[in-house]
This record gives C-alpha cells, sequence and structure tokens, in this order.
C-alpha cells in the first residue's frame, strides 16, 4: 500500500530557487554536497525540499509562494526591497522560475477545479516509480501585498494564476500590519480585502497583526484559510494562533497549516542559540500542536499541513528527527498512536485542504 498522499499549503519554493541559487531539480544530497562551502545564509548546506524529495515523499501538491516585501525600515532585520516596482520584479523572476519547471515537466499549475481533479487523478495510486516521475501540482499564493504596485495588478496576478493571498509579511505592510506589528488595516488594505473578494481568491490570514486577523474576519465574506500557524498556547507569541482565533477560523469552516519552523514549535527557541538537541526537538511537537487545535474544534476536520520547511532555514531549525520534507510519512504513525482515525489521518495529510478548496473554488466559502 503506498504512503498517503500529501498537500503542504506553505512552501517558497521560488524564493529558494531565485533568491538562494538553488536547483531544486536536484537530489537533496546533491543540493546539500553543492553549497557545503556557503556560509552567506543560515541553513546552507542543510535545506530539506527539493522536487525528487517531495516526490519521495508523496507531497504531490503544495501552496508555492510568490514572496517580495518592502523595506519599511532601513535597520529591520527582515529583508525587503526598496520600492514596490523592485518587489513586483522579484515575483515576477520567481513566477518565471515557476513556469520554466512548468515547461520541464517538474511542476503543473493548478488553477481550477478541473486542473486540481486531473492531477489527483494522476498520483492517485501512483507506484513508488510512477510518482518518481510525475509533476509536482502547486497553487500559486502572494505571501505579503508589498509587492503589489498598486490594487490593480492584483487582477493582473489573478489572471497569471495567481490563487490565494496573504496581505502581510514581518512588520508593518503597504496594505497590512504584519507579524509583531500593532493596529488594523489602513484605508488601502480594505480596499485590497474587497478586490480579493471580488476576484474569488482565498484570503490567507497568517502574519496578520491581532487587529488585522479580526478586522479581516469582520470585513471579508470569500473563503479564508491560514496556511502555516501554530497554537499560542504551546508556544506564546503574537505569530501563533489564539484558542480564539482558532475557533473563529472553524466557524469560517476554514483549515489550518501547521508549521516546523522551530521556533513557531518550542517556546524560547533562539535563532543561531538554541539547536533541535537542545530543546529536545522531535517531530512528536508539531503533533502537540495539531492535536491541540483537533481537540478545540472537536474533530480532526480543520488542520493540515503548511510546513514552511524552506522558509529560509534548515536541519539546524527542524525536529532532529526530520531530515527531509520526506519525513513528514513519519506522521500518520504518531497520529494513529494518539488515537486518530485513518480517515482523520487522510484528512490531515490532504483531505482537509482539498475539501476546503473544492468548496471555495465552487463557489462558497469551505464548510
Amino acid at each position: 500500500m503506498n504512503p498517503p498522499f500529501v498537500f503542504d499549503v506553505h512552501l517558497d519554493l521560488a524564493l529558494n530557487a531565485i533568491e538562494w541559487n538553488r536547483d531544486l531539480r536536484l537530489p537533496l544530497d546533491t543540493l546539500r554536497r553543492s553549497e557545503a562551502h556557503l556560509h552567506d545564509k543560515p541553513g546552507r548546506g542543510r535545506g530539506t525540499v527539493t522536487l525528487p524529495e517531495m516526490r519521495r515523499g508523496r507531497v504531490g501538491l503544495c501552496v508555492a509562494t510568490q514572496l517580495a516585501r518592502l523595506e519599511h525600515d532601513a535597520y529591520s532585520p527582515v529583508f525587503g526591497w526598496r520600492s514596490a516596482p523592485q518587489a513586483w520584479a522579484m515575483t515576477q523572476a520567481q513566477r518565471a522560475w515557476y513556469e520554466a519547471m512548468e515547461e520541464a515537466g517538474e511542476m503543473v499549475m493548478i488553477r481550477d477545479l478541473a486542473g486540481l481533479e486531473a492531477h489527483l487523478a494522476a498520483w492517485n495510486g501512483a507506484d513508488e516509480a510512477t510518482a518518481a516521475r510525475l509533476p509536482v501540482g502547486y497553487l500559486l499564493s502572494l505571501e505579503g501585498a508589498d509587492s503589489l504596485i498598486t490594487i490593480g495588478h492584483l487582477e493582473r496576478a489573478r489572471e497569471y494564476g495567481l490563487r490565494a493571498i496573504g496581505p502581510a509579511h514581518y512588520g508593518p505592510g503597504v496594505y497590512a500590519q504584519g507579524t509583531d506589528a500593532t493596529g488594523g488595516f489602513p484605508p488601502g488594505g480594505l480596499d485590497l480585502l474587497r478586490e480579493i473578494d471580488r476576484l474569488g481568491l482565498i484570503l490567507d490570514v497568517t502574519h496578520l497583526s491581532d487587529d488585522c486577523f479580526w478586522q479581516a474576519l469582520d470585513v471579508f465574506g470569500g473563503a479564508v484559510w491560514a496556511s502555516h500557524h501554530n497554537a499560542r498556547v504551546l508556544t506564546p507569541h503574537q505569530r501563533q494562533l489564539s484558542d480564539d482565533m482558532f475557533r473563529a477560523l472553524v466557524a469560517r469552516g476554514a483549515v489550518v497549516g501547521v508549521a516546523l519552523d522551530a521556533w513557531m514549535m518550542v517556546p524560547g527557541w533562539e535563532r543561531g542559540k538554541t539547536t533541535p538537541e537542545s530543546a529536545g526537538l522531535r517531530l512528536e511537537k508539531l503533533v502537540d500542536h495539531l492535536d491541540h487545535f483537533c481537540q478545540l474544534a472537536g474533530n480532526a476536520r480543520h488542520v493540515g499541513l503548511g510546513t514552511d520547511l524552506d522558509g529560509c532555514f534548515g536541519t539546524e531549525q527542524t525536529p532532529m528527527d526530520l531530515d527531509s520534507i520526506a519525513g513528514l510519512q513519519q506522521l500518520p504513525a504518531m497520529l494513529v498512536a494518539r488515537g486518530y482515525t485513518a480517515d482523520d489521518v487522510d484528512g490531515i495529510m490532504h483531505g482537509n485542504f482539498l475539501r476546503h478548496l473544492r468548496s471555495a473554488w465552487g463557489g462558497r466559502p469551505g464548510a
């Protein structure tokens, strides 16, 4: 019997290809060796995601991002571009990489229900040898809206395939306040929400400030998800979802993807100092966050995977028992040991976000 299909709703593939200069067509070991001499970025030589590795772990579908934020503070520790045209240009370079991967047969963009069902049919029942040759499907998402030179650029992005958008990233943004920032949407942000709704895009509430989160749920009427979050009660930080936030998302029929960035999994993590070994961080910690959400919901229908495993870190900032994205296949046994049923496991690994996506694309918010 084949391992379960995996739908990962948050990967920064093009950012890795363009800004980290990674050839993601390579086997993971080859990519790591090619970077062993580099020290320009954290995680060099310790990456966990390549396209062959995704196939090996049956991660046959993902939400893949475009990401280019503005530099709102010259002393900000988070890198950004100096102008919206520069940021837009970077997102278009990332888009060009996805198109190149499609032309090479490595990936396929999923734009609509027909494309989704055809892609799932190709993967369904595929043995290991067949899966190794199949393209990885991707839905295009914009993480942070700073790169939109005007709100009109969003319709242009919708035309070339954008299907989800998170208005914020870190700090203050043009259209929304993000992680570690405070306050609600500026007027332009409210206009952006209306345009997202008009275009039928999925709103990703990830990275929104608390004020923006609640405001978005009040004013936005379309489909919502949270691509990569963990539980604030287990890892206290504004970046995580509070219990009230999670309950509000459940009430909207949303699904939340749990993430594998170490600092989001255990409290007190210090980047560059704490290690997975010193923190005793294992994959079971992710199951703790996932299980907490399921207990709040009273079922396992509102949680999935949004790993962020290629989000500018590597094995120095992931569970010690997860060497690559293919290691997600350890999760089913862990979930069964916690009392989850086979249907629960399928929902968490892929089914919950697929249900939500089918519903959103069918013209109504996920139920």
